[in-house]
């Protein structure tokens, strides 16, 4: 694993609102806005951009936490950015705070934690080879 980041660096990433981001349940659709499911998606991939850079070709990450304050709607359509910003690196495990936001309008906050494991141990741990 490289040692590339320190706490307080940042990654963003940009969405535009899709219908398919929309909170859909077995009962059809509920609300012609960016769901909390979604919104959770695009953090954690945000987040991941750190591990990207991070990860050494035998690694990869894998998620392992997620929190998501929804705060305000986003419509299909409307431009959400997020940033995450690195706030702890313990190891081979980092945790990241996000904001996604709409113009200036919060979105949604929260956290997210990564670890990068050998591609190996994902493997055994998966029962994949």
């Amino acid at each position: 694993m490289r040692s590339c980041f320190q706490p307080g660096d940042q990654k963003h990433f940009t969405r535009t609102v899709r219908e398919a981001d929309c909170a859909t349940f077995e009962t059809g659709a509920v609300h012609p806005v960016y769901s909390t499911f979604a919104l959770a998606r695009d953090a954690e991939w945000c987040c991941r951009l750190f591990v990207l850079d991070m990860k050494e070709a035998d690694e990869e990450g894998i998620g392992t936490m997620i929190t998501v304050q929804h705060h305000a709607p986003a419509k299909v359509g409307s431009t959400v950015h997020f940033t995450a910003t690195l706030i702890r690196l313990e190891g081979h495990a980092l945790t990241c705070r996000y904001e996604a936001r709409c113009g200036d309008t919060l979105i949604a906050s929260g956290e997210q934690g990564q670890k990068i494991l050998k591609k190996e141990k994902l493997q055994r741990l998966f029962g994949t080879s």
